[in-house]
């Protein structure tokens, strides 16, 4: 199929592919008059009096804001709010779709901090959830520092937190087919922008042994004065020997590699200097840093990449509507570290040891107990750490 022909003809034709259905009748003057005035007054007094009612008198409780700038969409880069809407539209159908959350794009016209700030502080009100979506790195992490202190909802940049999880689910179970232990491991980096330093703290975060992130002049290390303030941050929990080289040198011995970067930038000479066992996840879309074929005739034990023409298609889709749908149900304030690693062992313990191998190490988006499974377990997560209101 030419997905490129058959995607437009299908947009041209649905003319978008959201709508608002009602869920209130208005087939007659009682129903109009309960559904809007006069009886609409006093669900606006109860929330007056107690603005938390918000959640429970309006759609708020299941509705998600997904907000994008534009600079960074999918492999299109900059090109602008309008443009990305088809993107922002579809990510809405997956809310819907995958976790039951009503979500509702926001493609904002502007590339200020302080605009993109201000603009969702002050919509916060009509959204139980707010999903950021390619934003470009850096700007991307100091609007989710920022809306994070002054928003009471669940602030969650996908690109960075939902690759992070489902990465994470892939990890723990392609380490199981190679036995090896996640705390044993090394794990290098191709790809320092948003989603390679998420994966990166999470991963530090479940007590990976050492991590090497390389960007494009190599890997990351403390003694680098060119690093920007962002990066020698970076430095402070990665590279614990404080090794430099190119990501030739930092593949050399590892247990992973996790490619978030760029076509082709691996080759099989770096993969057989990886250790025993390897398991290579290379990311890029739409051609992978290595491809999967080259990888395992170089040795590699498991592979993955982010294609579903491939096995073991690392796919944001398997954690976030059921991380959004677990944090909406228990009013979460935050999506925080617990939930986002409960998250992803529910992903992984959805594969049986029977079906686990190393050409099956993810569920299928369209398991139909995945949304479940996952939203159950961020929900107790957020009850265990207090993240929960309700």
């Amino acid at each position: 199929m030419d997905y490129a022909a058959a995607s437009l003809q299908l947009h041209e034709r649905l003319g978008g592919k959201l709508e608002i259905i009602s869920r209130a009748p208005v087939t007659n003057r009682e129903e109009l008059s309960l559904a809007y005035t006069p009886g609409v007054a006093q669900p606006c007094l109860e929330i007056q009096k107690d603005p938390a009612k918000s959640f429970s008198l309006t759609r708020r409780w299941n509705t998600v804001a997904v907000v994008t700038d534009g600079s960074a969409v999918l492999g299109l880069g900059d090109i602008g709010p309008e443009a990305g809407m088809p993107v922002m539209e579809g990510k809405c159908v997956l809310f819907k779709a995958f976790g039951g959350v009503d979500a509702i794009p926001l493609c904002i016209r502007t590339q200020d901090v302080d605009e993109i700030v201000r603009t969702i502080e002050l919509l916060q009100g009509s959204f139980g959830g707010i999903n950021l979506e390619d934003i470009a790195a850096p700007r991307c992490f100091e609007i989710e520092r920022r809306l994070k202190e002054v928003c009471d909802i669940p602030v969650f940049h996908d690109d960075q937190h939902g690759t992070a999880v489902v990465v994470l689910a892939a990890l723990f179970n392609a380490l199981r087919v190679v036995g090896k232990d996640l705390k044993d491991c090394v794990a290098a980096f191709s790809g320092a922008g948003a989603a390679g330093v998420a994966i990166a703290r999470l991963l530090r975060h479940v007590g990976v042994r050492d991590i090497l992130l390389c960007d494009r002049q190599g890997i990351l290390h403390g003694e680098d004065a060119s690093l920007s303030p962002d990066k020698q941050v970076l430095t402070s929990f990665t590279n614990r020997d404080n090794r430099s080289g190119t990501i030739a040198e930092a593949l050399r011995d590892a247990d992973i590699f996790i490619g978030v970067s760029a076509p082709g930038v691996v080759t099989q000479d770096m993969v057989r200097s990886m250790s025993p066992g390897a398991v290579v996840f290379a990311m890029a879309n739409p051609v992978p840093e290595i491809m999967p074929e080259l990888a395992l005739a170089a040795g590699a034990a498991v592979v993955g990449t982010g294609r579903s023409d491939f096995p073991n298609q690392i796919n944001n889709v398997l954690a976030f509507p059921g991380i959004f749908r677990g944090a909406l149900d228990v009013r979460a304030g935050e999506i925080n570290d617990a939930m986002k690693i409960a998250a992803a062992r529910a992903i992984a313990a959805l594969v049986s040891p029977e079906e686990l191998s190393a050409d099956h190490i993810l569920p299928m988006a369209f398991d139909p107990r995945l949304g479940q499974a996952v939203a159950e377990a961020v929900a107790k997560a957020a009850r265990e750490t207090g993240a929960a209101r309700i």
